[in-house]
């Protein structure tokens, strides 16, 4: 394995492999790596790569069909509740924001704290903390219809944070953004992994987004063709 930290994987892969459509569809094909405690990692590649399914793997919401895959030395397909190790371990922040249209902001980033035993006082304290880090205090009452698409994103952002997860799975998180928003957004997430020191696992077809992390790992066909720092990667073709 390369590429793990002194102290251990966070994550380790070993001839990875995901097939679909009883195998006539091979979308990830015999992938090794390993993923440090606080690295922030781009997954780089064309539509079609690979790249969202690894990240569906990472976060247990698909399974290999094949290969090893564990989270600190613990198999994904093998674990007995994969919405625990979702709830508590593991942040999400979608392209397409993934909010309720009926709840408002400070509701939203509330919902993964309904698996915890934090009372809703408690809920409610969280969920205006974060809120006001990520400059919405004024919008927490806001339903996500009378929110910009960057004020979304950051709902959603403060939403993956609510759990004190310690790594954050994104995918493409400023595709629906424009680029001033963006760019805002890009930030936010860059200094939120600083702060805390996250592992942090983002997905884009984005050479510029990537250059923003510290590692990028560029996909092919479902292969890995390239892994080191962003400015030593081949442009996409």
């Amino acid at each position: 394995m390369a590429n793990t930290s002194a102290n251990g994987a966070v994550y380790e892969a070993a001839g990875l492999t995901k097939h679909y459509d009883d195998g006539q569809v091979q979308a990830l094909r015999g992938l090794d790596f390993g993923i440090g405690d606080g690295e922030f990692v781009a997954i780089i590649g064309q539509s079609g790569s690979g790249k969202s399914t690894l990240l569906q793997m990472l976060g247990a919401l698909d399974f290999p069909s094949g290969g090893a895959l564990t989270y600190r030395g613990k198999s994904i397909a093998e674990m007995a509740d994969p919405a625990a190790y979702r709830a508590h371990e593991i942040g999400f922040i979608f392209q397409s924001f993934h909010l309720l249209p009926t709840f408002t902001a400070l509701e939203n980033v509330q919902i993964p704290m309904f698996e915890g035993k934090r009372h809703i006082a408690e809920r409610k304290e969280r969920a205006i903390e974060l809120l006001k880090a990520v400059g919405l205090e004024k919008r927490i009452h806001h339903f996500p219809s009378k929110m910009s698409g960057g004020e979304r994103q950051r709902v959603a952002i403060a939403r993956s944070l609510a759990n004190g997860p310690s790594v954050l799975l994104a995918d493409e998180p400023t595709g629906n953004l424009d680029s001033e928003n963006a760019a805002m957004i890009l930030d936010l997430i860059v200094r939120v992994q600083r702060e805390q020191n996250m592992t942090m696992i983002l997905v884009t077809h984005d050479m510029g987004v990537a250059r923003r992390a510290n590692r990028a790992i560029q996909m092919r066909d479902g292969r890995i063709i390239a892994d080191g720092a962003p400015a030593t990667l081949a442009p996409i073709s």
